[in-house]
């Protein structure tokens, strides 16, 4: 414990303002190394609790230094390092950017290996949140080799926490499933019980992807008691969405556990005493999928107008957190075309297809822009009744599904084309296109497809014969 050198009081070391007087306090920088899985701590996140007025405060504080004739016990490069982190509270990411350049410069020129190794963390997360991955991996990359040297095996586990979730972004299952093990290991090794329980809870998302839900509720129920045992609020809701999350996908069996969990979870978010320690940001953070997975449930119930709300307040989350398009945004307008698309608001959800497939389509996700443009060429032929918009959207959805080999995919569209140009009349393009198709089913063995196409063909051609 140490006094406040404004009111006298006692506070925490980890303390960067005065709970009494709420006066900026002088944090150590070495101990500021930021991580995914920690970025949302309500007490302990000096990123996140400073007020602005104090941000503006230390700021100047800062300056004056820099621009005096000594440092007063501080390297110019935790200065700038210092005044890096305050710039990006206040989500002036270049700013940061740009100050952590040159306190690297400084660290390189000092040989800090550990301030040069959390300097390239903090350029890695800001370059991850504006989508620069391969700059993100870099960083993280340098950030590690220089904890390696050091041995300093808590923060090192947090780096690869970060390094497992930039490859995980990318879709790199495979990558980030090496950096979430060697960051468990390194756990398990040291006896490190936070970070191991924390490195688990990320793990949990690429199990997700891998659809592993046993091994999903054992970790999820082995975190949920710690996190209860020692107090920590923010473990606690994390998990319990992620325990939502998890029967949602367990099936309508366990439909209605997964709302009680994601009920369960908006409420301690909600939490008047909650609330006084978060900024809206990561209250954000935390209510973008609750709020996602409340509006899927409620879909699948015919709670439309419901339904829209949880759908409509995730999308607000999420444009509070990201500070630009993300994969996560387009999540949710997919499920809100869906859901305008079933309530018969048929321009609606094509607007929203569309825009969701743009941000696809900017993240590289062709498949899922494919899928997007086949489900717009549907609502158009089958709701619009707008044949022309309907073709050109199979189309290019077809395009996508040929180049990436998707034959099931490649194979309907060409079945439905061939129907439409049957319809118009146009039996050339009608017989090409059911041709190609026959072709794809055999190919995948389709028998049932296959059939009815090749007594289509068979029709088709017996007619032309007798025409």
């Amino acid at each position: 414990m140490k006094s406040c050198p404004y009111c006298y009081q006692l506070v925490e070391d980890n303390w960067s303002y005065c709970h009494h007087c709420n006066k900026p306090l002088l944090v150590n920088i070495d101990d500021n190394v930021n991580s995914q899985i920690y970025d949302n701590e309500m007490v302990n996140d000096n990123r996140n609790i400073i007020r602005d007025d104090s941000i503006e405060e230390r700021i100047e504080e800062i300056n004056e230094i820099l621009d005096g004739p000594q440092i007063l016990g501080k390297t110019t490069g935790k200065l700038l390092l210092e005044k890096a982190n305050l710039f990006h509270k206040k989500r002036e990411l270049s700013t940061s950017l740009k100050y952590l350049e040159m306190a690297l410069k400084h660290f390189k020129e000092d040989n800090d290996s550990l301030n040069l190794a959390i300097t390239h963390n903090e350029i890695g997360l800001i370059n991850e949140e504006n989508g620069f991955y391969d700059n993100a991996i870099y960083h993280f990359q340098q950030s590690i080799e220089g904890l390696q040297k050091i041995n300093d095996f808590s923060k090192l586990i947090l780096i690869y926490n970060n390094l497992a979730n930039v490859y995980y972004l990318l879709k790199d299952l495979e990558h980030s499933y090496e950096c979430y093990n060697k960051a468990l290991t390194l756990a398990e090794q040291e006896n490190l019980i936070t970070e191991e329980i924390k490195t688990s809870s990320n793990f949990v998302d690429i199990l997700f992807q891998l659809k592993n839900y046993d091994k999903i509720e054992r970790i999820l129920n082995r975190n949920l008691d710690y996190f209860k045992q020692i107090g920590d609020t923010y473990g606690v809701i994390i998990t319990t969405i992620k325990i939502g999350k998890l029967n949602y996908y367990l099936g309508s069996d366990n439909y209605v556990y997964s709302h009680q969990k994601l009920i369960e979870a908006l409420e301690l978010i909600n939490r008047e005493e909650i609330q006084d320690k978060l900024i809206p940001h990561n209250k954000a953070k935390l209510e973008w999928e609750c709020s996602l997975y409340l509006g899927k449930l409620n879909l699948l119930w015919n709670n439309d107008k419901v339904a829209e709300d949880y759908l409509l307040r995730s999308l607000n989350s999420i444009r509070t957190v990201e500070l630009e398009e993300s994969l996560n945004e387009a999540k949710v307008l997919k499920n809100l075309a869906k859901l305008y698309e079933k309530m018969e608001d048929n321009q609606r959800a094509i607007d929203y297809y569309i825009i969701a497939s743009e941000v696809y389509y900017k993240f590289g996700d062709d498949i899922k822009v494919a899928f997007l443009k086949n489900k717009i060429a549907r609502v158009y032929m089958d709701k619009i009744k707008k044949q022309s918009e309907a073709i050109k959207n199979y189309e290019e959805a077809l395009e996508i599904f040929e180049d990436q080999h998707y034959l099931k995919e490649s194979a309907d569209i060409l079945h439905k084309l061939g129907d439409i140009y049957l319809n118009k009349g146009i039996i050339e393009l009608a017989l090409s296109d059911w041709t190609k198709a026959k072709n794809y089913y055999q190919e995948i063995l389709d028998d049932d497809n296959l059939y009815l196409i090749t007594e289509k063909i068979k029709t088709l051609d017996n007619s032309n014969q007798i025409n």
